[in-house]
């Protein structure tokens, strides 16, 4: 499906998508999570769509708004696409429109602009879009730049256009809840900035670490495939030593692994857990050691 024209004067979007595509297969496939979160999230988002139109609001408030929260290279932003591509194709190929928000394309130099543009994009883009009928995903990535926690900001040199901004998408929010086909997905790095009253309306919370070990060997399995490396390469070890890596730094370490010997250079599909666990402790040895005190 072919990327759409952003409307014009519309702030901070950075691009509009209809799916499903087939380059969007793997970002859902490819994301490997442990603790059936995947599921989760596509249950909630099948729900919020399908479902939300008859839901009495007291009984049962769901706002649309999922968040993804944990640091970078966990795969957060790539998920959340890999969903809107993947409620596609759950809901039998109909087209979906994948809104992206990129929250520093809001103007910031002057006093109540962000607000401004914040209010727009909530009360006349976004309508406008979910006017069209479609089920839409908006993406609306690292927003704790836009949803800073309050409290916070009082003990800021100039609050007072963050209380602005951060009103305006709470807002935004609340008016968005009333499309019910469209969904929110938010991500986070810093989930203990964020606004309360924002987590408050999160129907669905979802942390993205470092990979459980079990996790971690799939994707490392998953990565070396991708070069035609032979299957069937006993992984344990190379796990244990790379406890704690995000899932992006794992498959980092498999190019790591192939461009630090000319021969694997040439001939990537020769790489092996030997070459991993080399440069993992090549690693540790030139890390400097912790100073106590």
């Amino acid at each position: 499906m072919p990327e759409l024209p952003t409307p014009p004067g519309a702030e901070g979007i950075l691009r509009l998508h209809l799916l499903p595509d087939p380059a969007y297969i793997a970002r859902w496939d490819r994301i490997l999570v442990g603790g059936g979160l995947k599921a989760r999230l596509l249950n909630y988002a099948l729900f919020a769509l399908t479902a939300r139109d008859g839901l009495d609001p007291v009984r049962l408030p769901v706002h649309g708004l999922a968040l993804l929260a944990g640091p970078p290279g966990t795969g957060k932003t790539t998920l959340a696409g890999g969903l809107a591509d993947r409620v596609a194709r759950e809901l039998g190929g109909q087209e979906v429109l994948l809104v992206e928000i990129d929250p520093h394309r809001f103007p910031s130099q002057l006093l109540g602009e962000t607000q401004r543009a914040v209010a727009g994009l909530f009360q006349r883009t976004l309508p406008d879009l979910a006017a069209r009928g479609k089920p839409m995903v908006v993406l609306l990535d690292e927003v704790e730049t836009l949803a800073v926690s309050r409290e916070r900001a009082s003990l800021e040199t100039n609050p007072v256009d963050v209380h602005r901004a951060t009103d305006a998408l709470l807002a935004g929010i609340d008016s968005a809840a009333r499309h019910p086909n469209l969904l929110l997905v938010a991500t986070t790095n810093f989930p203990e900035g964020l606004d309360r009253a924002l987590l408050s309306r999160a129907d669905l919370i979802e942390e993205m670490g470092p990979p459980p070990s079990e996790v971690a060997i799939e994707i490392l399995r998953d990565t070396l495939d991708s070069v035609g490396a032979a299957d069937g390469q006993p992984l344990e070890r190379v796990a244990v030593l790379a406890a704690g890596l995000d899932a992006r730094s794992l498959r980092k370490l498999v190019l790591k692994a192939i461009v630090s010997r000319r021969q694997l250079a040439l001939e990537p599909s020769g790489v092996g857990a030997a070459d991993l666990e080399a440069v993992l402790r090549g690693e540790a040895a030139t890390r400097p050691a912790r100073r106590d005190g």
